[in-house]
Protein backbone atom coordinates (compact mmCIF):
# COMPACT_ATOMS: atom_id res chain seq x y z
CA UNK A 1 0.00 0.00 0.00
CA UNK A 2 1.49 3.24 -0.87
CA UNK A 3 1.44 6.18 1.81
CA UNK A 4 2.37 9.79 0.88
CA UNK A 5 5.37 11.92 2.91
CA UNK A 6 6.46 14.72 2.59
CA UNK A 7 10.32 16.03 3.72
CA UNK A 8 12.44 19.18 3.87
CA UNK A 9 15.06 19.76 1.52
CA UNK A 10 17.69 22.59 1.49
CA UNK A 11 18.31 23.44 -1.99
CA UNK A 12 21.71 25.74 -1.84
CA UNK A 13 22.86 27.33 -5.06
CA UNK A 14 26.19 27.07 -3.51
CA UNK A 15 27.72 25.55 -0.18
CA UNK A 16 31.31 26.42 1.64
CA UNK A 17 34.00 23.98 -0.56
CA UNK A 18 31.14 22.93 -3.45
CA UNK A 19 33.13 23.73 -6.85
CA UNK A 20 30.88 26.56 -8.24
CA UNK A 21 32.04 28.95 -5.34
CA UNK A 22 33.93 31.87 -6.25
CA UNK A 23 36.97 33.07 -4.29
CA UNK A 24 37.45 36.21 -3.68
CA UNK A 25 41.58 37.39 -3.23
CA UNK A 26 42.55 39.91 -1.36
CA UNK A 27 46.53 41.35 -1.27
CA UNK A 28 48.00 42.53 1.78
CA UNK A 29 51.32 44.25 1.47
CA UNK A 30 52.45 43.80 5.06
CA UNK A 31 55.78 41.58 5.01
CA UNK A 32 54.78 38.73 7.40
CA UNK A 33 56.09 35.54 8.17
CA UNK A 34 53.75 32.48 6.43
CA UNK A 35 52.21 32.09 10.08
CA UNK A 36 51.57 35.79 10.57
CA UNK A 37 49.96 36.01 7.49
CA UNK A 38 48.08 32.79 8.27
CA UNK A 39 46.59 34.05 11.59
CA UNK A 40 46.22 37.76 10.03
CA UNK A 41 43.44 36.09 7.38
CA UNK A 42 41.78 34.01 9.53
CA UNK A 43 41.12 36.64 11.33
CA UNK A 44 40.03 39.69 8.62
CA UNK A 45 39.17 37.04 5.61
CA UNK A 46 38.42 33.13 5.56
CA UNK A 47 42.37 32.19 4.86
CA UNK A 48 45.36 32.20 3.34
CA UNK A 49 44.80 32.08 -0.60
CA UNK A 50 43.73 28.92 -2.01
CA UNK A 51 43.34 27.67 -5.56
CA UNK A 52 42.08 24.88 -7.14
CA UNK A 53 41.52 24.90 -10.36
CA UNK A 54 43.44 27.09 -13.79
CA UNK A 55 40.73 29.81 -12.97
CA UNK A 56 41.04 30.50 -9.61
CA UNK A 57 45.04 30.94 -10.43
CA UNK A 58 44.12 33.56 -13.14
CA UNK A 59 41.98 35.34 -10.22
CA UNK A 60 44.88 35.78 -8.09
CA UNK A 61 47.42 36.65 -10.88
CA UNK A 62 44.66 39.51 -11.86
CA UNK A 63 44.36 40.21 -8.15
CA UNK A 64 48.23 41.16 -7.98
CA UNK A 65 47.98 42.99 -10.65
CA UNK A 66 45.67 45.21 -10.03
CA UNK A 67 47.37 45.71 -6.82
CA UNK A 68 50.44 46.61 -8.70
CA UNK A 69 52.36 43.73 -6.95
CA UNK A 70 55.35 42.20 -8.68
CA UNK A 71 57.04 40.53 -5.42
CA UNK A 72 56.59 37.00 -4.19
CA UNK A 73 53.62 36.20 -2.30
CA UNK A 74 52.61 33.45 0.71
CA UNK A 75 49.60 31.70 -0.64
CA UNK A 76 48.56 28.71 1.67
CA UNK A 77 50.61 25.55 0.75
CA UNK A 78 52.07 24.31 3.59
CA UNK A 79 54.62 20.96 2.74
CA UNK A 80 56.40 19.10 5.63
CA UNK A 81 59.61 17.57 4.91
CA UNK A 82 59.63 14.31 6.90
CA UNK A 83 62.26 11.80 5.24
CA UNK A 84 61.70 8.01 6.06
CA UNK A 85 63.82 5.34 5.93
CA UNK A 86 62.00 2.15 3.66
CA UNK A 87 62.20 -0.75 6.06
CA UNK A 88 60.33 1.90 8.84
CA UNK A 89 63.95 2.21 10.77
CA UNK A 90 63.54 5.01 13.24
CA UNK A 91 66.07 4.31 16.15
CA UNK A 92 70.07 5.38 16.61
CA UNK A 93 71.36 6.41 13.62
CA UNK A 94 67.83 7.12 11.56
CA UNK A 95 68.91 10.85 11.34
CA UNK A 96 72.02 10.05 9.40
CA UNK A 97 72.60 11.99 6.11
CA UNK A 98 75.61 12.26 3.48
CA UNK A 99 74.19 14.97 1.56
CA UNK A 100 75.47 16.68 -0.95
CA UNK A 101 76.82 20.18 -1.68
CA UNK A 102 72.92 21.76 -2.04
CA UNK A 103 70.79 18.73 -1.88
CA UNK A 104 68.43 17.87 -0.82
CA UNK A 105 67.05 20.83 -3.63
CA UNK A 106 63.68 19.40 -4.40
CA UNK A 107 63.94 20.76 -7.63
CA UNK A 108 59.96 21.79 -9.56
CA UNK A 109 58.31 19.74 -6.31
CA UNK A 110 59.15 16.72 -7.62
CA UNK A 111 62.26 15.08 -5.53
CA UNK A 112 60.91 12.70 -3.08
CA UNK A 113 63.08 9.92 -3.39
CA UNK A 114 67.50 9.51 -2.57
CA UNK A 115 70.18 8.36 -4.18
CA UNK A 116 74.02 8.01 -3.82
CA UNK A 117 75.87 10.24 -6.54
CA UNK A 118 79.40 9.29 -5.78
CA UNK A 119 80.32 9.53 -2.20
CA UNK A 120 77.34 11.75 -1.25
CA UNK A 121 73.79 11.67 -1.20
CA UNK A 122 70.95 13.52 -3.90
CA UNK A 123 67.00 13.95 -4.00
CA UNK A 124 65.67 12.67 -7.04
CA UNK A 125 62.67 12.32 -8.69
CA UNK A 126 60.91 8.70 -7.76
CA UNK A 127 59.78 8.00 -10.84
CA UNK A 128 63.13 7.55 -12.85
CA UNK A 129 64.75 4.74 -13.78
CA UNK A 130 68.26 4.15 -11.52
CA UNK A 131 70.11 1.22 -10.55
CA UNK A 132 69.65 0.50 -6.80
CA UNK A 133 71.07 -0.31 -3.41
CA UNK A 134 69.69 -3.76 -1.44
CA UNK A 135 70.72 -4.83 2.13
CA UNK A 136 70.48 -8.17 3.93
CA UNK A 137 71.69 -9.97 7.03
CA UNK A 138 69.64 -7.38 9.42
CA UNK A 139 68.89 -4.00 10.41
CA UNK A 140 71.81 -3.92 13.18
CA UNK A 141 74.53 -5.69 10.90
CA UNK A 142 73.30 -4.91 6.86
CA UNK A 143 75.18 -6.40 4.14
CA UNK A 144 75.10 -4.52 0.88
CA UNK A 145 74.05 -5.58 -2.53
CA UNK A 146 74.07 -3.60 -5.75
CA UNK A 147 71.85 -4.56 -8.17
CA UNK A 148 72.62 -2.77 -11.73
CA UNK A 149 68.90 -3.56 -13.29
CA UNK A 150 67.29 0.20 -13.62
CA UNK A 151 64.10 0.65 -11.99
CA UNK A 152 61.88 3.60 -10.09
CA UNK A 153 62.16 3.99 -6.71
CA UNK A 154 59.22 1.86 -5.82
CA UNK A 155 59.98 -1.25 -7.94
CA UNK A 156 63.25 -0.93 -6.41
CA UNK A 157 61.73 -1.28 -3.30
CA UNK A 158 59.70 -4.29 -4.36
CA UNK A 159 62.20 -6.02 -5.95
CA UNK A 160 64.97 -5.34 -3.07
CA UNK A 161 61.64 -6.43 -0.21
CA UNK A 162 60.76 -9.59 -2.36
CA UNK A 163 65.00 -10.53 -2.66
CA UNK A 164 66.53 -9.03 0.03
CA UNK A 165 65.45 -7.10 3.34
CA UNK A 166 64.83 -3.80 2.07
CA UNK A 167 66.53 -1.00 -0.03
CA UNK A 168 69.88 0.07 1.86
CA UNK A 169 69.61 1.95 4.99
CA UNK A 170 72.90 3.34 6.43
CA UNK A 171 73.01 4.66 10.00
CA UNK A 172 76.20 5.87 10.41
CA UNK A 173 79.57 6.73 8.14
CA UNK A 174 80.95 3.01 8.62
CA UNK A 175 78.24 2.13 6.45
CA UNK A 176 77.69 4.14 4.61
CA UNK A 177 81.50 4.03 3.12
CA UNK A 178 80.83 0.22 3.38
CA UNK A 179 77.54 0.53 1.00
CA UNK A 180 79.40 2.66 -1.49
CA UNK A 181 82.45 0.05 -1.95
CA UNK A 182 79.48 -1.77 -3.02
CA UNK A 183 78.76 0.35 -5.96
CA UNK A 184 80.46 0.14 -9.65
CA UNK A 185 81.71 3.09 -11.21
CA UNK A 186 79.43 5.05 -13.17
CA UNK A 187 76.20 3.94 -11.13
CA UNK A 188 74.27 5.75 -8.90
CA UNK A 189 71.67 3.71 -6.96
CA UNK A 190 68.18 4.13 -5.43
CA UNK A 191 68.73 4.01 -1.92
CA UNK A 192 66.10 3.63 0.69
CA UNK A 193 65.38 6.89 2.07
CA UNK A 194 62.12 8.71 1.08
CA UNK A 195 59.94 11.40 2.27
CA UNK A 196 56.09 11.70 1.48
CA UNK A 197 54.95 13.59 -1.35
CA UNK A 198 51.68 15.18 0.40
CA UNK A 199 51.18 19.55 0.27
CA UNK A 200 48.76 20.72 2.57
CA UNK A 201 46.61 23.80 2.12
CA UNK A 202 45.47 26.06 5.34
CA UNK A 203 42.15 26.27 5.02
CA UNK A 204 41.98 22.08 4.50
CA UNK A 205 41.34 21.88 0.90
CA UNK A 206 42.05 18.88 -0.83
CA UNK A 207 45.53 19.31 -3.25
CA UNK A 208 43.81 19.03 -6.86
CA UNK A 209 45.48 21.34 -8.90
CA UNK A 210 48.94 22.30 -9.54
CA UNK A 211 50.61 25.30 -10.94
CA UNK A 212 54.68 24.18 -9.92
CA UNK A 213 58.04 26.88 -10.85
CA UNK A 214 60.62 24.74 -12.72
CA UNK A 215 62.51 25.74 -9.98
CA UNK A 216 65.08 24.38 -6.89
CA UNK A 217 63.00 24.43 -3.37
CA UNK A 218 66.28 25.00 -1.12
CA UNK A 219 65.12 22.27 1.88
CA UNK A 220 68.45 22.44 4.14
CA UNK A 221 67.27 21.38 7.32
CA UNK A 222 63.82 22.79 7.42
CA UNK A 223 60.62 19.98 8.25
CA UNK A 224 58.46 22.64 7.05
CA UNK A 225 58.06 24.93 4.65
CA UNK A 226 55.87 27.31 2.74
CA UNK A 227 54.13 28.35 -0.68
CA UNK A 228 54.93 31.77 -2.53
CA UNK A 229 53.30 32.39 -5.61
CA UNK A 230 55.90 34.14 -8.15
CA UNK A 231 55.68 37.63 -8.43
CA UNK A 232 56.91 37.45 -12.23
CA UNK A 233 55.13 34.03 -13.49
CA UNK A 234 52.43 33.16 -10.75
CA UNK A 235 53.95 30.11 -10.50
CA UNK A 236 54.53 28.46 -7.29
CA UNK A 237 57.16 27.24 -5.24
CA UNK A 238 58.56 26.88 -1.42
CA UNK A 239 60.73 29.01 0.69
CA UNK A 240 61.18 29.09 4.50
CA UNK A 241 58.18 30.19 6.33
CA UNK A 242 60.08 32.91 8.45
CA UNK A 243 60.51 34.73 5.45
CA UNK A 244 59.11 37.94 5.28
CA UNK A 245 56.31 38.58 2.62
CA UNK A 246 53.30 40.46 1.54
CA UNK A 247 50.21 37.90 0.89
CA UNK A 248 47.06 37.02 -0.69
CA UNK A 249 43.63 36.09 1.26
CA UNK A 250 40.75 34.73 0.29
CA UNK A 251 36.73 35.31 1.35
CA UNK A 252 33.80 33.39 0.04
CA UNK A 253 30.66 35.20 -1.55
CA UNK A 254 27.59 35.05 0.52
CA UNK A 255 25.90 31.42 -0.06
CA UNK A 256 22.26 31.54 -1.61
CA UNK A 257 19.89 29.00 0.05
CA UNK A 258 16.20 28.22 -0.33
CA UNK A 259 14.15 25.34 1.48
CA UNK A 260 11.61 23.27 -0.42
CA UNK A 261 9.17 20.91 0.70
CA UNK A 262 9.64 17.44 -1.47
CA UNK A 263 6.58 14.87 -1.69
CA UNK A 264 7.69 11.36 -1.83
CA UNK A 265 5.56 7.97 -2.92
CA UNK A 266 6.94 4.51 -1.33
CA UNK A 267 5.71 1.12 -0.23
CA UNK A 268 5.86 -0.61 3.22
CA UNK A 269 9.79 -1.71 1.76
CA UNK A 270 11.34 1.36 2.15
CA UNK A 271 12.38 2.75 5.40
CA UNK A 272 12.80 6.71 5.23
CA UNK A 273 14.67 6.72 8.18
CA UNK A 274 16.90 5.30 6.96
CA UNK A 275 20.42 7.29 6.44
CA UNK A 276 21.41 5.24 3.46
CA UNK A 277 17.53 5.38 1.81
CA UNK A 278 18.11 9.57 2.58
CA UNK A 279 21.43 9.90 0.90
CA UNK A 280 20.19 7.69 -2.51
CA UNK A 281 17.27 9.88 -2.75
CA UNK A 282 19.52 12.86 -2.85
CA UNK A 283 21.90 11.46 -5.39
CA UNK A 284 18.53 11.17 -7.77
CA UNK A 285 16.83 14.48 -6.68
CA UNK A 286 20.55 15.50 -7.96
CA UNK A 287 20.72 13.49 -11.04
CA UNK A 288 17.76 14.79 -12.24
CA UNK A 289 18.81 18.41 -12.06
CA UNK A 290 21.64 17.56 -13.98
CA UNK A 291 19.14 16.40 -16.60
CA UNK A 292 17.81 19.35 -16.48
CA UNK A 293 20.97 21.62 -16.70
CA UNK A 294 20.89 22.90 -13.11
CA UNK A 295 23.98 22.36 -12.09
CA UNK A 296 26.31 23.73 -9.23
CA UNK A 297 23.97 23.22 -6.32
CA UNK A 298 24.39 21.17 -3.35
CA UNK A 299 21.07 19.21 -1.76
CA UNK A 300 20.79 18.49 2.15
CA UNK A 301 17.84 17.14 4.26
CA UNK A 302 16.34 19.26 6.96
CA UNK A 303 15.73 17.54 10.26
CA UNK A 304 12.80 18.77 11.61
CA UNK A 305 11.60 20.00 15.58
CA UNK A 306 11.17 15.69 16.23
CA UNK A 307 14.48 14.75 14.63
CA UNK A 308 13.06 13.22 11.80
CA UNK A 309 13.10 13.99 7.63
CA UNK A 310 9.87 12.60 6.74
CA UNK A 311 6.46 12.56 7.79
CA UNK A 312 3.46 10.67 6.30
CA UNK A 313 1.00 13.07 5.02
CA UNK A 314 -2.02 12.94 7.29
CA UNK A 315 0.21 14.10 10.13
CA UNK A 316 0.85 17.33 8.75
Amino acid sequence: MEKMLFGLLFFSECLVLSTCLVRHYHFVGQNLTWTEAQKYCREKHTDLATMQNDGEQNQLWNTLSSAGSSSDVWIGLRHEVDWKWSDGFNGTGADYRDWGSGYPIFYSCRYFCVFMYSSSWRDYDCQQSLPFLCYKGSQQNPEYVHVTERMNWSSAQSYCRENFIDLAIMRNDAENQAAQREIPDGYWPWIGLYRDPTFNWSDGSSFLFENWEPATNPLNSMRVICGVSSGSSGKWRFLSCETRLPFVCYSYDSVKKTMVKVKVKVDGSVDLKDPAVQEQLLKQLQDKLKEDGVDGVTLKWKKQKDGEVFHKEDEL
